[in-house]
């Protein structure tokens, strides 16, 4: 006879889908081992919209995880179809105000969340080789980064994938991973400004080639991306003069930068922004959520809010297959499914409305079939927050 899991989930990665998903578990009375890599750059800074305050109190997370070191963001502005500066404001949004994210600090609050509510954590620790075995089981190796990549095996009956856009059990289960688009960003923090900048609101602003977005970090240092296809000419190399130069050549965006400091500049750093998913997030023995499952670009400022969405649902559908339902899996799949197909009508509409450089690549690619309602709707790029996609 097999010996008897020590686990009922290993969760793979500390991210908030891999830690919304270990809580769900652990509140159901599950056994649970939250695995964190701790590895890649990290995050320069994220912001999180009003409506995830209400997943985080579902998780009961809310008040330990949204306390000091994030920023109020109050609203959003953007050129976006025109060259003028339009506004959205939080004022009359139910939920308060959104944030602009210590993401690293976010993190870890959620991750000790997770272990105070009664989930193993094992930090800089990567899930490798998982094994299917005969009794229905998996083996796992566990590699320890803080002891020279020492390694245990563990054993559970459930795993989740929360490694991030690689889906890596997932993929390595069999699932193909499905691209979009190639989106890229550049992107660069600024130091603090001289002088207090006291606006916190996000500002996005396309350009013939892609797009922009700036916003104060809690830091007070500022963050400056800009959005391209990598086979573009303006994505070429790494230099700081070219990005420097086509940040200068902006019209709102330098305004925000100026006073941080644009003289001197190092290369801008590379992140992958593209739209992608699984052909199927859930198998034999396993389940993926957050970007394993599905990732979506960034200008949806949906990202986080589907992280913990999806590591909610996901945890919750395991503990219901745990328990013998057999539709649970399925249930959660139709979630996601029905969250992406939300996603890709938001994104078709707001690139619709860009319509200055029909013939540039960069739009062209995503306009070929833009939606019959492309030019009734709000002028902002923020789709709003679903709590049920």
């Amino acid at each position: 006879m097999s010996p008897a899991p020590a686990y009922d989930v290993v969760v793979a990665g500390g991210g908030p889908a891999g830690c919304a998903a270990a809580l769900a578990l652990v509140q159901a009375g599950r056994t649970v081992l939250l695995a964190d890599p701790g590895t890649g750059p990290p995050k320069a800074g994220e912001a999180l919209v009003p409506v995830a305050r209400l997943l985080l109190a579902d998780l009961g997370v809310d008040r330990s995880v949204l306390g000091a070191g994030h920023l109020p963001c109050h609203g959003n502005l953007s050129a976006w179809g025109s060259a003028e500066l339009h506004a959205v404001d939080f004022l009359h949004d139910p939920y308060g105000h959104g944030w602009h994210l210590d993401r690293g600090l976010f993190d870890r609050r959620l991750r000790a969340a997770a272990r105070a509510a009664g989930a193993d954590l094992a930090e800089r620790t990567a899930v490798r080789r998982p094994a299917r075995q005969p009794d229905g089981t998996w083996r796992l190796a566990l590699r320890d980064r803080s002891r020279g990549d020492e390694e245990r095996t563990v054993r559970c009956r459930w795993v989740v994938d929360a490694t991030g856009r690689g889906a890596a059990i997932a993929v390595r289960a069999g699932a193909r991973r499905r691209t979009g688009d190639r989106l890229t960003a550049l992107h660069l923090t600024l130091d603090p400004a001289a002088q207090h900048d006291a606006d916190g609101r996000s500002l996005v602003e396309s350009d013939q080639d892609g797009w922009w977005y700036t916003a104060l970090l809690p830091s007070r240092r500022r963050l400056v991306a800009y959005f391209t296809d990598p086979d573009l000419p303006v994505a070429g190399g790494r230099g700081a003069e070219r990005f420097r130069d086509r940040l200068l050549a902006t019209r709102h965006v330098v305004g925000r930068a100026r006073p941080h400091g644009l003289t001197h500049l190092p290369p801008p750093r590379r992140a992958a922004a593209h739209t992608a998913h699984l052909d199927r997030v859930h198998g034999d023995g396993w389940t993926a959520a957050g970007d394993a499952a599905a990732a979506f670009d960034p200008l949806s400022s949906q990202g986080i809010l589907t992280a913990l969405y999806t590591g909610l649902s996901a945890g919750r559908a395991v503990d219901a297959r745990l328990h013998g339902d057999r539709t649970a899996l399925a249930g959660y799949a139709a979630q996601v499914a029905t969250a992406r197909t939300a996603y890709r009508h938001d994104h078709r509409v707001v690139h619709a409305r860009e319509t200055r450089w029909p013939d540039r690549p960069f739009w062209a690619r995503r306009q070929q079939h833009p939606p019959p309602d492309a030019r009734t709707l709000p002028h902002t790029l923020h789709t709003k927050g679903r709590t049920s996609p």
